[in-house]
């Protein structure tokens, strides 16, 4: 950017914790906040901005829908890389993986075989795919949900132990709704499988969530494409592609709970504007 020609001293970069925060909020210079983290955290910063404009990215659990017309050949690789790229701390990180029942075997089968192959541990070996998660903490929090979703029933079709901050790639079935990876944002290498039976059940589930960032939907129907591009509640709908499709120019944001306004730079730029009238009596 300083680079490119912006004034000296335009862009900060400040390194802190809530107090960092907690002054940039007081400061009433500021006139629009654009965060990206956490639901929790957005809802207290949407508080200490009262009536200033804000723009915000905020969680998810991430859905992608998976129909018995699919080319699995595309679907599966890119499902993959969806739930499992940055060691699957992404908003659109692949969560809950809805798979149309007839396809589920399937779909089982090769997918455990895709995720048990992932490289994963060291980040400075050029051959790791998955990496640490960003504390030891972290991964002790993703490995008890692990636990209790498994304590519930769920089948471990790829996994083991953790190491550090290390979470191997994870594959889960018959996850419980109601245990933690059921019903809150993992932020964590861990995929669930589920089936639907009709297409109308998985946009109800994703529906049901308290989130709307994004959804990926893999159908060769163009009528099941247009029924979800009408019907789930989401910001973007990506049809034969991820919930992780993603290009700069794209306007980037989500409902419900994940947020509002759009990133983008055309978005971003109408997001932090403000219109004005003018009138002239001649």
């Amino acid at each position: 950017l300083a680079d490119a020609g912006l004034p000296a001293g335009l862009m900060s970069v400040l390194h802190g914790d809530g107090e960092v925060a907690q002054w940039l909020l007081s400061e009433p210079a500021i006139r629009f906040y654009a965060f990206t983290g956490s639901t929790e955290v957005g809802r207290l910063i949407q508080n200490g901005a009262g009536l200033r404009r804000t723009q915000m990215e905020l969680g998810q659990i991430a859905h992608c829908i998976i129909c018995d017309d699919a080319d699995l050949d595309v679907a599966l690789p890119k499902v993959v890389n969806a739930g499992f790229r940055k060691a699957g701390q992404v908003c659109t990180s692949i969560q809950v993986l809805l798979v149309q029942r007839s396809l589920m075997e399937e779909v089982e089968r090769r997918l455990t075989a895709l995720v048990a192959a992932l490289p994963y541990g060291d980040p400075a070996d050029d051959k790791t795919v998955v990496g640490p998660v960003v504390s030891e903490a972290s991964a002790k929090r993703i490995e008890s949900w692990i636990a209790l979703a498994l304590g519930k029933g769920a089948r471990r079709l790829v996994g083991g132990e953790r190491r550090g901050a290390v979470v191997p790639p994870t594959l889960l079935a018959d996850v419980d709704a109601a245990t933690p990876l059921g019903c809150q944002e993992v932020f964590g290498p861990v995929m669930c499988i589920a089936p639907f039976d009709r297409l109308d059940d998985a946009i109800e589930r994703v529906n049901a969530t308290p989130y709307g960032l994004a959804t990926g939907i893999f159908t060769d129907r163009i009528d099941s494409a247009l029924q979800a591009v009408r019907r789930l509640q989401v910001g973007g709908v990506h049809i034969n592609e991820t919930p992780s499709s993603r290009a700069d120019l794209m306007p980037y944001g989500g409902s419900k709970d994940s947020g509002f306004g759009r990133e983008g730079p055309y978005y971003a730029i109408r997001e932090m504007s403000e219109e004005r009238m003018v009138t002239i009596l001649a």
